[in-house]
């Protein structure tokens, strides 16, 4: 799925008068845990919008995502002036982002999320801060696998019983 989040019409002035460019800011993914973002620009608005989700299909990341609707942990990520957190959430609490943020939630997949932005409303700056807290975004699937352990090892701290660590292992799914 492809969302158009910010369009930016430009002008330079030449001799005969006018003359409009256009800027287009898209973000691409698949609803699985795949997005990317790409900005474009040309002197016609569709053909700078085909132009940046040409270049965001090129640059998609993937996410791991938890039970497949929100975020295996919280996270932070800045570009610029602009800052964002994300944090993960309870089933039904729907995707608590503002504009472009939503946009990027929306077309990775993720069902329950909450996010602040503080800083900047610069919608670039914005997308890219969130990239940013994205990439950060690890499964305790891969941790386990980096660190050598098991995961019903990683998820049997804090009191749990061997058998509820077990159990809460086997409900992952990356």
């Amino acid at each position: 799925m492809e969302k158009l989040v910010h369009i930016n019409r430009v002008s330079k002035t030449v001799k005969g008068g006018k003359r409009f460019g256009f800027a287009a800011l898209v973000v691409v993914g698949d609803g699985k845990g795949r997005v990317g973002f790409g900005h474009s620009k040309a002197r016609e608005v569709p053909e700078a919008i085909t132009k940046a989700t040409a270049s965001a299909k090129k640059k998609m990341i993937r996410v791991a995502l938890k039970e497949g609707r929100t975020l295996h942990h919280d996270g932070k990520g800045h570009f610029g002036a602009g800052k964002v957190s994300v944090r993960t959430a309870p089933s039904g609490t729907g995707i608590i982002a503002g504009g472009p943020m939503r946009a990027v939630f929306e077309s990775l997949g993720v069902a329950d999320v909450v996010t602040k932005s503080v800083g900047t409303s610069n919608p670039y700056n914005m997308i890219r801060a969130t990239f940013d807290a994205l990439q950060d975004q690890t499964s305790p699937k891969s941790v386990a696998q980096r660190r050598g352990k098991k995961v019903a090892d990683l998820l049997g701290r804090g009191g749990a019983s061997e058998v509820e660590a077990e159990a809460a292992a086997e409900a992952i799914v990356e």
